[in-house]
């Protein structure tokens, strides 16, 4: 998940592409970069802050929803196993413990309606992107937004990474 070198070859271009757009957005590359890490210095995770919002000196992001440790617990568990899983479609909902399944899906549930807006300080830089948590919502699968992915979870690294992959 957050090693760009095992991810498909599909997968690291549209890392690649939506990271470079996203970039020109906000007003470059070291823009991007200074945000992501503003949100990695927050503690434990910036998605559970009551201000819904983490700022750096040039960027800034915003989303419409606490996420609460609850909910964060079981995103993060998901998480956990993804990393291992080297399946770039990677289904959340594919869980055989019934329990833990509810429990996703309640999460799911609850992160769906999250948006995520990404704005510089400066208009003048560029009009910003935005992004959900889930790329894919549907009855039996279920996909997490790799976008997502390497903005809260993944390093600033992965995101070095993926802005100088080549096509």
């Amino acid at each position: 998940m957050c090693n760009f070198n095992k991810q498909s070859e599909d997968a690291k271009a549209l890392i690649h592409l939506f990271m470079t757009k996203s970039a020109q957005t906000v007003g470059g590359v070291n823009f991007l970069l200074a945000l992501i890490e503003a949100m990695k210095s927050k503690k434990p995770n910036p998605l559970m802050l009551s201000a819904k919002q983490v700022a750096s000196e040039n960027t800034i992001i915003r989303w419409n929803k606490v996420v609460f440790k609850d909910k964060f617990m079981v995103l993060e568990e998901i998480l956990f196993a993804y990393r291992t899983s080297e399946d770039p479609d990677f289904n959340i909902l594919a869980n055989q413990n019934e329990k833990k399944k509810k429990a996703i899906i309640n999460m799911v549930k609850t992160l769906a309606p999250i948006e995520f807006v990404v704005t510089p300080q400066n208009h003048k830089d560029g009009g910003g992107f935005s992004f959900k948590v889930f790329e894919t919502i549907e009855e039996n699968f279920v996909k997490i937004n790799p976008i997502f992915v390497a903005m809260f979870f993944c390093s600033a690294e992965f995101t070095k990474k993926a802005l100088n992959y080549e096509i």
